[in-house]
């Protein structure tokens, strides 16, 4: 059986859908890149605004078309937006052949055995991660599952349910695997790093699951991703700084800055708390960069309270915000409220928070000229530009790239001098010097190590 797996949503669903794939391997099954070529493709959808869940359908709607024009005999959506809406669904596209919700994912294997499109299990373990993207040098490595917070306008919790830290020793092991299959950089993500150990009681936090990591590993980037700052303590500072593995930089979602919207969010922060805590942080560890997110046209935010947003945004500077415009989620608390922001009202904020904090990263980016840093290539020789990378203070996917002067291979450091802002959000940089060849990947049939049940079963 020739299989796609679709991606869509956040870095969590990343990892979920590797999970997928070492399954399906593990059945048989043989991963191919073209849709048209897959006899059974899995969308493993999102669920979080309106915007996500559009995306979802339409790309299950795409799969399901290939039933009629291409090879597939099967399409199976997974994940978030299934867990929520899987009755409406299964009424509203007959065409997918099996919906599976966020707290099903260990069932994909036994039902589509069962339908006849897989084997019985063949060489790999079902918890072994397979990498689905072109090069394994960056990988995200899950600590936890589910969310405490309650967040008003946030449906995670009724998707992925409770908050469940994964046992410390299987997250070495599977940090160890992705070693193995050649990761250069791991990005640590959960729905709040913070949260890790709390309801394990057996005292191992998220500084000691950095210690380890850094301790049991060759990694030579380790990246800290979604931490509120309600969780930033003392020892999670002085581990970070003294550790040079630790990529210096934070993801840290605020949501809002006036207290009065971030009362009604639900939030466990306040904006003096939030400033506090930014500061800790860039004292401890210079040079850090600190990206956040923010939600404009919450119920209730008044132009004053936007323009409380809008000052701490420049007071800050974050090198990089990401902005959403408010939508209602059924089942949250801010459902019930009275969406009364208008849209245009919404967009016209959004555009605002955009374009000011366009001008935030350009003043915060040129500070970084002259400097000194090294860059993890991504890709070598790639078009006009003899190679691309990213800096430490530029995430995957989200922050940009570098742009190197000369070719470096893939998945190799190197020391550079950083230039020009190119584009307002990339660099161009003069590669210095460049560092030994990194290791070759694992290839996928070779003896990987066996996952224990909460991180081979998604932590469930």
């Amino acid at each position: 059986m020739k299989f796609a797996v679709v991606t869509l949503g956040c870095d969590k669903n990343t990892v979920d859908s590797e999970r997928y794939v070492a399954e399906l391997r593990a059945h048989g099954g043989e991963p191919v890149t073209s849709l048209d070529a897959a006899e059974l493709i899995v969308v493993n959808t999102c669920g979080f605004i309106d915007a996500a869940k559009k995306e979802s359908l339409d790309a299950i709607l795409e799969a399901a078309q290939y039933k009629g024009d291409g090879a597939c005999r099967a399409v199976v959506a997974v994940g978030c937006m299934v867990e929520r809406h899987k009755g409406e669904m299964q009424e509203a596209i007959p065409e997918v052949d099996l919906f599976l919700g966020a707290s099903e994912a260990d069932r994909l294997a036994a039902e589509l055995h069962a339908r006849g499109l897989i084997g019985d299990p063949e060489t790999l373990h079902p918890g072994v991660r397979l990498y689905t993207g072109d090069t394994p040098w960056v990988r995200y490595l899950k600590l936890s599952e589910g969310c405490d917070h309650g967040c008003a306008f946030c449906a995670i919790p009724l998707m992925r349910g409770k908050h469940r830290s994964f046992a410390l020793d299987d997250i070495v092991r599977e940090a160890q695997l992705l070693e193995m299959q050649g990761a250069r950089e791991v990005n640590l993500v959960a729905q709040d790093l913070a949260h890790y150990g709390r309801d394990r009681r057996d005292g191992v936090r998220l500084p000691e699951v950095l210690q380890a990591l850094v301790r049991e590993t060759s990694i030579p980037w380790i990246r800290n991703m979604y931490l509120y700052s309600a969780g930033i303590t003392p020892q999670l500072l002085e581990v970070i700084a003294a550790e040079s593995r630790i990529v210096p930089y934070l993801d840290m979602p605020i949501q809002h800055a006036s207290d009065a919207v971030l009362t009604r969010m639900r939030r466990p922060e306040r904006q003096k708390t939030i400033r506090e805590k930014v500061a800790r942080f860039r004292d401890a560890v210079p040079g850090v960069a600190i990206r956040t997110t923010c939600i404009v046209g919450f119920p209730g935010e008044t132009d004053a309270d936007f323009e409380q947003l809008t000052e701490f945004l420049l007071e800050t500077e974050f090198e990089r915000v990401g902005v959403f415009t408010y939508s209602p989620q059924e089942g949250t608390r801010a459902a019930e409220m009275d969406d009364d922001v208008p849209d245009a009202v919404k967009r016209e904020r959004l555009e605002r928070v955009q374009e000011l904090q366009r001008h935030i990263t350009a003043s915060r980016y040129e500070s970084r000229l002259g400097a000194r840093a090294r860059v993890l290539v991504q890709e070598s020789a790639e078009g006009e530009h003899p190679a691309s990378g990213r800096l430490p203070w530029q995430a995957d996917d989200i922050d940009g790239l570098t742009w190197l002067d000369r070719d470096v291979p893939a998945g190799r450091f190197a020391e550079v001098e950083v230039l020009e802002v190119v584009d307002d959000y990339d660099f161009r940089a003069r590669v210095v010097s460049i560092d030994a060849e990194a290791p070759r990947p694992a290839s996928a049939g070779r003896s990987l190590p066996v996952m224990s049940s909460s991180v081979g079963s998604f932590g469930r």
